[in-house]
C-alpha cells in the first residue's frame, strides 16, 4: 500500500495563521509537529510503503525540510505548477506508478488532517484493503453524530456483495444547512466525507478514462513531458494548465458504480475552520483554546491565539480572536466560515497579507520584513549553514549588510570577501551580488534597502542552486568569482 499524500491546499479558512506560501499543513497546529508532519508519522507501521507526496512547487523546499526534520524519506515529490484539484493529482501519482509496473492499492489522504485514534485508523484500513482487493474504490466515513454544516456528507445502503462492514455509496450530499445535517444525524446511515480514499491505481485509472476522459488524456500528457530529477518529478507547466480542475469525488467517485464507505471512528477533524481547531484543542475551564501571551476574563468558549504582542480579552462568548505580526482576525465562532471569502476579498484589493507572513520563508533560510517607508525597507535575514542566496542584481534598490552573528562570505562584482559579526558593506545598485554562509551556525544580517522600488520582483538571477529561474551572465563577471 502506498499513501499518496495531497499537500496542494492553501487553508485560507485559517487565515491570519495560513498563507497561501506557507499554508496550514505546514504548522504546528495541534502539536509539536505540523499536520504534515503527523500525517507522515501516522503512516509508518508494517505494510505500508514510503509515501508520494504531490505538492505545489512553491513548497517543495518546505515539503523537503520537513520531511528531513522527521529523517523520513519519500518514493517521489511530484510538483504541480498549480493547483488542479485532486482528480489531477491522484492521476498523476497512479500513472508514475503504473508506468513503473507497480499497479499498487493508493491510500489517498490530505496532508492537514487531525487523526487521533491510530488502532482505529488502522483496523479501517484493514478494513478497506479487502474491499480494494476486490476491484472497490473505497472512501473512507466519519459516522456523523452531530449536525455539522462545515463537511459533505455521504448517504450509505447495504449491498450483500461487499465485505461485512463496508456499504455502498449511494448519495454525495454537498455542505448542508443546520436542519438537514440534523436530519441526516437523525436519519443514520450518514457519513462526513473524510477525503480519504483507498483503490489500485489501474482501477482509478480506468474508472477516471471512462468519466473524465478530459483529465486523464491531458495528465498522460503533461506525465510524458514532465521532468524527473531524483526523486522529484516536475509536472510539465503548459500542458498540465489545460488540464479540468476537478476533484476525485465529482470526476469519479460520483460517476462509478464500485464506490463504496468504511466507517472511520478515529478522531478525524480536517481542521478546515478555527471552530473546528478549537474542538480539537484542550480547553479551559471556561471552554477557552488560549496560545500564546494571553490573559482572558470573563469569557467562555473562545479561541485566542497571540503571536507576540499581549492579546487580553474581557466578556466575550463564542469568538475567535487571531493575532499575527501583520494581521489579526476576530469572528464569531459560528462565522468562521466567512474567513475564506474575507481572503478572497483581501486578494481582489491586492493585500500582501494573503500570501506571506512577514516572515517569509526561503530554501535557504527566511527574512523577516522589520521596517519600511516609501524608499527604504529593512529585512532581518537568516541563512542557514553552508546555504547560499542566488546570484543575482536589483535595478531599482542599493543594499546595506550588517552581520550580528555568524560569518558571511559575500561576493559584489569582482570582489569575494568575508564578514564576521558587527562588520557591514554596501551593494550599490546594478552590482551583481549574493550571500553565502560557509559557516556552521546561523548566518544572521540586517539587510537595509534604499530605492526608488523595493517590491521583491526586481530580482535578476544569473545563477540559483535551487533551480529558480536565472539569466546569462552578461556584465563581465569572471568564471572565477561565478564558480565561488
Amino acid at each position: 500500500m502506498i499513501p499518496v499524500i495531497l499537500s496542494g491546499g492553501s487553508g485560507s479558512r485559517l487565515w491570519p495563521l495560513s498563507r497561501k506560501q506557507f499554508p496550514k499543513q505546514f504548522l504546528a497546529l495541534t502539536g509539536e509537529h505540523t499536520l504534515f508532519q503527523q500525517t507522515l508519522e501516522r503512516l509508518v507501521f508494517e505494510g505500508m510503503d514510503t509515501p508520494i507526496v504531490v505538492c505545489n512547487k512553491d513548497h517543495k523546499f518546505i515539503v523537503q525540510e520537513q520531511l528531513a526534520a522527521l529523517k523520513l524519506e519519500t518514493q517521489g515529490i511530484l510538483m504541480e505548477p498549480f493547483g488542479r484539484n485532486t482528480a489531477p493529482a491522484v492521476a498523476m501519482a497512479a500513472m508514475k506508478l503504473v508506468n513503473e509496473g507497480r499497479d499498487e492499492l493508493m491510500l489517498v489522504l490530505p496532508a492537514d488532517h487531525v487523526i487521533d485514534d491510530q488502532k482505529a485508523l488502522q483496523r479501517a484500513l484493514a478494513l478497506a484493503t479487502v474491499a480494494a482487493e476486490r476491484g472497490e474504490m473505497v472512501l473512507f466515513g466519519v459516522p456523523a453524530t452531530k449536525p455539522e454544516t462545515g463537511y459533505g456528507y455521504i448517504r450509505s445502503s447495504q449491498d450483500a456483495l461487499l465485505p461485512e462492514g463496508v456499504a455502498r455509496v449511494a448519495q454525495f450530499v454537498e455542505k448542508p444547512d443546520e436542519k438537514r445535517a440534523a436530519e441526516f444525524v437523525q436519519a443514520g446511515g450518514y457519513f462526513w466525507n473524510s477525503g480519504m480514499f483507498l483503490f489500485r491505481a489501474s482501477r482509478f485509472l480506468e474508472e477516471l478514462k471512462k468519466h473524465d476522459g478530459d483529465i486523464y488524456d491531458t495528465c498522460v500528457l503533461a506525465l510524458e513531458r514532465s521532468r524527473e530529477d531524483g526523486d522529484v518529478l516536475t509536472i510539465d507547466e503548459a500542458t498540465f494548465a489545460c488540464c479540468p480542475d476537478n476533484s476525485i469525488d465529482y470526476a469519479v467517485m460520483e460517476k462509478t458504480q464500485r464506490a463504496c464507505v468504511v466507517p472511520m471512528s478515529a478522531g478525524w477533524s480536517d481542521v478546515g475552520c478555527w471552530s473546528s481547531l478549537w474542538e480539537v484543542h484542550e480547553k479551559d475551564d471556561n471552554g477557552n483554546v488560549t496560545k500564546g501571551d494571553v490573559v482572558v476574563q470573563d469569557s467562555h468558549n473562545c479561541m485566542i491565539h497571540g503571536n507576540g504582542k499581549l492579546v487580553s480579552v474581557i466578556g466575550l462568548e463564542n469568538i475567535v480572536v487571531v493575532e499575527t505580526k501583520d494581521a489579526m482576525m476576530i469572528a464569531h465562532k459560528d462565522k468562521v466560515q466567512g474567513v475564506k471569502q474575507m481572503v478572497k476579498t483581501l486578494d481582489e484589493q491586492g493585500r500582501s497579507e494573503t500570501q506571506n507572513h512577514l516572515e517569509v520563508y526561503r530554501p535557504w533560510g527566511s527574512y523577516d520584513s522589520v521596517d519600511m517607508g516609501g524608499r527604504f525597507q529593512v529585512k532581518h535575514i537568516t541563512v542557514k549553514p553552508g546555504a547560499s542566496l542566488s546570484l543575482q542584481m536589483h535595478h531599482h534598490r542599493a543594499e546595506h549588510w550588517i552581520v550580528v552573528s555568524g560569518t558571511a562570505e559575500v561576493t559584489c562584482d569582482e570582489n569575494v570577501f568575508l564578514l564576521t559579526e558587527n562588520q557591514s558593506t554596501y551593494i550599490p545598485i546594478a552590482s551583481v551580488h549574493r550571500l553565502r554562509n560557509p559557516g556552521k551556525i546561523p548566518l544572521e544580517i540586517i539587510e537595509v534597502q534604499s530605492g526608488s522600488y523595493l517590491g521583491e520582483d526586481d530580482i535578476e538571477r544569473f545563477e540559483d542552486v535551487y533551480g529558480r529561474t536565472s539569466t546569462p551572465i552578461e556584465r563581465g563577471v569572471s568564471v572565477k568569482t561565478i564558480a565561488q
